[in-house]
C-alpha cells in the first residue's frame, strides 16, 4: 500500500454548515468485501451539491468526511475480499459517495477501468456517464431537430452527442460562454435565453412552424421546463435532464396532452445502468467522439472546495465546471 495508507490518515473535507467547510485528518477507509480503495486524483463539483450546500431544513451537518463528492477518479490502492478483474494500480473512474477526500471506497461493480490513452486526463465518470445515459433516453436520430435548453456541463455534452448523431441542434442558454461552447460542440443555431415568447417565436421560425422533434431541458428549474414543452412538436419527445431538487414543479398538462408529448425523465438510479453509461463514456472520450476537456474551466485544491461550490452556485461568465484535487 501507499505511504498515505500505511500512515492510516488522510485529508477529507467535512461540510460543517451552510457554506462552510473544514479539512480534517481522518482514518483512510478500508475496502470491504467486493470493494476497492481508490487513491483519488480528483473529483468533479456537481450542481446537485448546491442545495445541500445552502443548508435546507432537511440537511444534517456536519457531513461525513468526503461527503457530497461523487465524481471521483484515481488509482486503485487496494482491493477487498472477493474482488476479481481489478487490481491495485488500475486507473479507474468510480461511482462513490465520499470523494471530496484523498481516498474513497467504491463497490467493485461501480468502477470502470480507464485506458492508457486517458492517462493524465481528468475523468469525472459519474456526470459523463449520466450525460451518455440521458442521451440514449432521447432516442435522437440523424436529421431530427433538437433543442437543448441550458448549456451547462450536461447540456454541452448532450449538444456534442446530438450533433455527432446527425441532429440539427438549437442551443438555448443565457450566458455568452455557454452559447460559444455550444457552437464549438456542434450546435447549428444558438439563442439567448432571455424572453420566453421571443424564444418560442425564434424556434418556430427556425423549424417552419412545427417546432422540435426532441427538446432537452437541462437546467432544473420551472421556467426552462415550461419553455421546453412549448418548443416540442406534436408527438415529439420532451426529455427532462435537469435535476429538479428544490421543490415541486407545475406542468402545462393541457399542452402536454394536446400535443401528445412523450415525456422522459432521464435520470438513472440503477448502479448497473450508471456503470454502463460510464463505460460508454470512457469509450466515447477515448475515441474522440466526446470531448469534455473545454468544459473543465476551473480547478481548485480540495481545501478550497468552498470556493468551488460558491463558483458553481454563482456561475460567473467564464465558469462551466470545477474540479478539485487533493492538496
Amino acid at each position: 500500500m501507499g505511504e498515505a495508507v500505511q500512515a492510516g490518515r488522510m485529508q477529507a473535507v467535512v461540510v460543517t454548515g451552510p457554506g462552510r467547510i473544514a479539512v480534517e485528518a481522518v482514518p483512510v477507509p478500508r475496502p470491504g468485501p467486493g470493494q476497492v480503495l481508490v487513491r483519488l486524483e480528483g473529483c468533479g463539483v456537481c450542481a446537485s451539491n448546491l442545495v445541500p450546500w445552502s443548508g435546507p431544513d432537511w440537511m444534517q451537518f456536519p457531513t461525513a468526511p468526503g461527503g457530497l463528492g461523487h465524481e471521483g477518479w484515481g488509482t486503485i490502492e487496494a482491493v477487498g475480499e472477493g474482488v476479481s478483474g481489478l487490481s491495485a494500480g488500475d486507473r479507474v473512474a468510480a461511482l462513490s459517495y465520499h470523494a471530496y477526500a484523498a481516498y474513497d471506497v467504491a463497490d467493485a461493480e461501480a468502477v470502470v477501468r480507464l485506458p492508457a490513452t486517458l492517462d493524465g486526463v481528468p475523468f469525472p465518470g459519474e456526470p459523463l456517464g449520466c450525460a451518455v445515459n440521458a442521451f440514449k433516453r432521447c432516442a435522437i436520430k440523424a436529421g431530427q431537430t433538437v433543442a437543448i435548453i441550458g448549456i451547462g456541463f450536461m447540456g454541452a455534452l448532450m449538444t456534442q452527442l446530438a450533433a455527432s448523431a446527425g441532429a440539427r441542434v438549437i442551443a438555448i442558454s443565457r450566458r455568452p460562454l455557454s452559447l460559444e461552447i455550444a457552437r464549438r460542440m456542434g450546435a447549428a443555431e444558438t439563442i439567448v435565453m432571455d424572453d420566453h415568447w421571443r424564444i418560442i417565436e425564434a424556434v418556430k421560425e427556425l423549424t417552419g412552424g412545427v417546432f422540435c422533434d426532441c427538446v432537452v431541458e437541462a437546467v432544473g428549474s420551472q421556467w426552462p421546463l415550461d419553455l421546453a414543452a412549448e418548443l416540442t412538436r406534436e408527438r415529439g419527445r420532451l426529455v427532462i435532464a435537469g435535476y429538479h431538487q428544490d421543490g415541486p414543479r407545475q406542468v402545462n398538462m393541457q399542452l402536454w396532452n394536446w400535443r401528445g408529448l412523450d415525456v422522459i425523465n432521464a435520470h438513472e438510479r440503477d448502479p448497473a445502468v450508471y456503470r454502463e453509461g460510464m463505460r460508454e463514456a470512457v469509450e466515447a472520450v477515448a475515441s474522440g467522439r466526446l470531448d469534455p476537456s473545454p468544459l473543465y474551466t476551473h480547478r481548485f485544491p480540495l481545501s478550497q472546495l468552498d470556493r468551488a461550490l460558491d463558483m458553481a452556485r454563482d456561475r460567473p461568465d467564464d465558469f462551466m465546471k470545477a474540479l478539485v484535487f487533493p492538496d
